[in-house]
């Protein structure tokens, strides 16, 4: 392994590069222009006490921390592959506070770590396409854990103006500073404790739906071309 992929690999280059990407996202912030728009339901709940679970699409991650800026911290369910362990370094550095495990890892421990939470009244993110996609398609774990805490889910997502796009499976966006930025909320989805498998995949397809049209939206709002979602399983 060449000397540089062996530092960015190392216990210090991971947390010098999650330092720098938690700079750079609040260089990023400071320099852009941005709006907030449709937060009502999540600030009431806030205001209430209530628990909830916040969904965005994992291309959608980077700029998701600086637009939360709210108390009480917000939880993030991060993969324990390598990847993750960037993003979970960097987004501490933003105050927030981390669950790891995936579908592929760690799941079984992630969903009772994020029930736990949810019941003691905590507040959860979650990229329902990640880690490893299809891009821009929901997979049922946060519907089985909306049913089982019985919380709603409020999608969420952001756009920026000048942006590059990676060629990476999530198409992550790179938020560039000088930017118009929008944060959408979506209105919240309830999954009732008595769903069947039916009513939990309507609710499934309903989450993806509301998303990326949340999405979409935001994109066209600051003037950017809608990332297309990747072809549907079947």
């Amino acid at each position: 392994m060449a000397l540089g992929k062996r530092v960015l690999r190392s216990r210090l280059g991971l947390a010098s590069l999650a330092w720098l990407f938690a700079r750079y996202t609040g260089l990023v912030y400071a320099t852009s222009r941005w709006q907030t728009l449709g937060r009502e339901e999540a600030d009431a709940l806030l205001r209430a006490g209530r628990p909830f679970i916040a969904a965005f699409w994992h291309g959608r991650l980077m700029m998701a921390p600086q637009g939360w800026r709210a108390e009480p911290v917000m939880h993030v369910v991060v993969s324990r592959h390598r990847d993750g362990e960037s993003i979970a370094r960097a987004v501490r550095h933003l105050g927030v506070a981390t669950i790891r495990g995936s579908r592929t890892r760690g799941g079984a421990a992630a969903l009772r770590a994020s029930l736990r939470l949810l019941r003691e009244g905590g507040y959860l993110g979650i990229t329902p396409d990640g880690p490893r996609g299809p891009r821009m398609r929901v997979q049922p774990g946060i519907i089985a854990l909306a049913r089982l805490s019985g919380v709603p889910i409020l999608p969420a997502t952001y756009a920026v103006s000048r942006r590059k796009v990676a060629g990476s499976w999530d198409r992550f966006v790179i938020a560039l500073p000088f930017s118009r930025g929008v944060y959408l909320w979506g209105q919240p989805i309830h999954v009732a404790a008595d769903a069947d498998e039916a009513a939990m995949e309507r609710s499934r397809l309903l989450l993806e739906e509301r998303l990326n049209a949340l999405t979409a939206d935001a994109d066209r709002m600051v003037g950017a071309a809608p990332i297309e979602p990747a072809a549907a399983r079947g």
